[in-house]
């Protein structure tokens, strides 16, 4: 009997909420993506947490008993990074308002990150970074105001944490946006794609499947990317929540976890 999994050739995950919960593996995934690295699916580990470096994630991984190497990992701030240099000359001076994993990003693909704005300032690149100050983003502002492109990682409204629901990466954009009038970010993270077309880039495939919990990245991250995806019920998002959602962010499959890849396909049409 077929499984759903046999169908592509490429699997990307989402983390938190479909392969980890917090420090613990979700029951099924270590097991579920071993058989999948068996039957030589490429598997790629998609975040859109731009903080974290991929060896840090993928060490993470390890720890939990997932086969992962950094190149494994696919993160906002490289596919942020990506769609800068593709836009911006080389050595165009980015202000980073983000982490030093962002920042050595940008430094990868020939840009020049610094610290603070100047007259030479390109672009900003705005990632989440717990120690920003309110004077950062100020700053981010003014270099906007003055001329700068303006690109994102991701606008993820919250994030959840273990004391409980935090504000994210959105609502940074959102209080940036009130001396912006009239202007957005250049998006890398889900739901934009570029941040898919990243991972597809980088590891490959022809037929490839996102699995994620939430609709409104993940799932809808998947749909403009042209991907088929598989809607996980271990994390953010419910039935509930699937029954109220648009066309974009109705996924191809609903499992109850990832060990739905390895049972007959069952979609959603």
């Amino acid at each position: 009997m077929s499984q759903l999994v046999d169908a592509y050739d490429m699997v990307g995950f989402d983390l938190d909420g479909v392969v980890y919960r917090g420090p613990d593996a979700v029951p099924g995934a270590v097991e579920t993506i071993a058989e999948l690295r068996r039957k030589g699916t490429r598997v790629g580990f998609v975040t859109n947490n731009a903080q974290r470096a991929p060896s840090v994630v993928s060490d993470h991984l390890t720890s939990l008993g997932i086969e992962c190497t950094p190149n494994d990992v696919v993160t906002s701030a490289q596919a942020t990074a990506r769609i800068m240099a593709e836009a911006l000359p080389v050595g165009a001076e980015i202000f980073v308002l983000g982490s030093d994993a962002l920042a050595t990003e940008i430094s990868l693909v020939g840009l020049t990150p610094a610290s603070s704005r100047t007259s030479s300032t390109a672009a900003i690149c705005v990632g989440y970074n717990p120690p920003l100050r309110w004077e950062d983003l100020n700053q981010g502002c003014f270099a906007v105001q003055a001329g700068a492109a303006w690109y994102a990682c991701n606008d993820d409204l919250n994030r959840p944490t273990e004391s409980g629901i935090a504000i994210g990466m959105g609502g940074i954009l959102k209080a940036m946006s009130e001396a912006l009038p009239g202007r957005t970010p250049i998006m890398g993270g889900k739901p934009a794609r570029p941040l898919l077309d990243e991972t597809l880039r980088r590891l490959g495939g022809t037929k490839p499947l996102f699995v994620g919990d939430r609709l409104d990245t993940d799932i809808e991250g998947a749909y403009n990317a042209g991907w088929d995806s598989l809607f996980v019920l271990t994390g953010s998002h419910t039935m509930t929540d699937l029954a109220k959602a648009p066309p974009n962010q109705r996924p191809t499959y609903i499992g109850r976890d990832l060990t739905a890849l390895l049972e007959p396909p069952a979609d959603t049409t």
